[in-house]
């Protein structure tokens, strides 16, 4: 494996690493405010779920 390869690889995991990082944990108070601005037709059928659960319930 080539050296810039290895850099690659590692550069595509940090972004990843810190794109998880700055999005609020499913079911927190946070993320309920910030699905309550969110069109509700921009929602998955897992995120509309989750906010039932969390977030109604």
């Amino acid at each position: 494996m080539s050296v810039k390869r290895i850099f690659q690889t590692i550069f595509v995991a940090s972004v990843f690493l810190f794109a998880a990082a700055c999005s609020p944990e499913v079911g927190s108070e946070e993320w309920c405010a910030d699905m309550k601005e969110k069109p509700k037709g921009d929602w998955s059928a897992n995120e509309a779920a989750d906010f039932a659960k969390h977030c109604v319930l």
